[in-house]
């Protein structure tokens, strides 16, 4: 990989910068026939970006990436990009094959994407070490800066360090509950330019912040930015007593998306989204696709208590 030249340099301090506060992953909408809602799409990207947050993740978890083939993921991608205007840092999710997460990062790159995150490997044979280099690989082969999204905590500490020191990445988006690996991940990596994230949304931020790590990945910025940027901002001020509040008054709504061992977490933001006027058409398998009736009475509830104008069956039809 060549050294950044000046366009470089400035493009990956506007990324780190971004990625120091909420990295909000927008949801995927399909119509009546259940191909993406590409109109749908860019008026949900906007009102995020609108919204004030920081790193909008296109093709992300939350946006069904695994369900969605490459021509999609593609279309999608640009959509979202031309939709931010560049009121906000996209990053292009990546993943699958190491040639097709390439292929996949520079037709993002071509589309105008600030970064890239790659997902982790899903393979189950995948050996720790080589889920490191296939990261490194990826971030080897683009220009753009480059987001890890480690989900698992079987690579070891020496290789994550390496990752998150590489000069293509811009950040980790630590995605596994193991508190004590990445409690060593920040020592190890302290006097760096290593970014440390919390992949595990608002729920996880305040353990994770308390050990050293900056901003959050999100969903729920599809449905409240506002209650998304509250945390974030009480966590940057350090007051960790009304972050816990804020994120008690979110639990319900997490727990929700915790169900059918999590796979109701899109399903959840979807209905939410719907239950606000928003078409969104149901998740795909093997994701649930669509909630239970009690699961949806909690959820309307859930949206009431926040505040939010929750519309008439009518309102969604129109």
């Amino acid at each position: 990989m060549t050294m950044p030249g000046p366009a470089a340099s400035g493009r990956r301090e506007r990324v780190v910068h971004a990625l120091g506060g909420i990295s909000g992953v927008h949801v995927t909408p399909y119509d009546a026939d259940g191909a993406i809602a590409f109109d749908v799409l860019a008026r949900l990207v906007r009102r995020i970006a609108d919204g004030g947050i920081h790193n909008i993740v296109t093709g992300g978890n939350t946006g069904e990436f695994f369900a969605l083939t490459a021509d999609e993921v593609e279309r999608l991608q640009a959509t979202a990009i031309e939709a931010v205007d560049r009121r906000a840092v996209v990053t292009a999710a990546v993943g699958r094959s190491l040639r097709e997460a390439i292929a996949t990062g520079r037709a993002a790159q071509r589309a105008g994407a600030d970064a890239v995150m790659v997902h982790h490997p899903a393979d189950p044979f995948a050996a720790p070490s080589a889920q490191a280099d296939y990261f490194v690989a990826i971030a080897e082969a683009l220009e753009v800066p480059v987001m890890a999204y480690v989900r698992a905590d079987t690579i070891a500490l020496v290789d994550l360090v390496r990752l998150a020191t590489h000069p293509n990445v811009a950040g980790v988006k630590f995605a596994a509950p193991n508190v004590m690996l990445l409690a060593e991940c920040v020592r190890a990596t302290s006097g760096s330019a290593a970014t440390w994230i919390c992949g595990l949304a608002e729920g996880w931020a305040i353990p994770f912040y308390a050990l050293g790590t900056r901003a959050f990945t999100s969903g729920l910025v599809n449905v409240d930015p506002a209650r998304s940027l509250a945390i974030w901002s009480r966590l940057e001020a350090g007051d960790f007593a009304a972050a816990r509040d804020l994120v008690a008054a979110i639990a319900p709504f997490e727990a929700l998306r915790a169900r059918h061992a999590n796979g109701a977490n899109v399903t959840v933001v979807k209905t939410a989204l719907e239950l606000l006027g928003w078409r969104m058409g149901s998740v795909r398998r093997p994701g649930l696709p669509n909630l239970e009736r009690g699961e949806r009475d909690a959820l309307r509830a859930i949206l009431d208590g926040w505040g939010l104008q929750v519309a008439t069956t009518r309102e969604v039809a129109e």
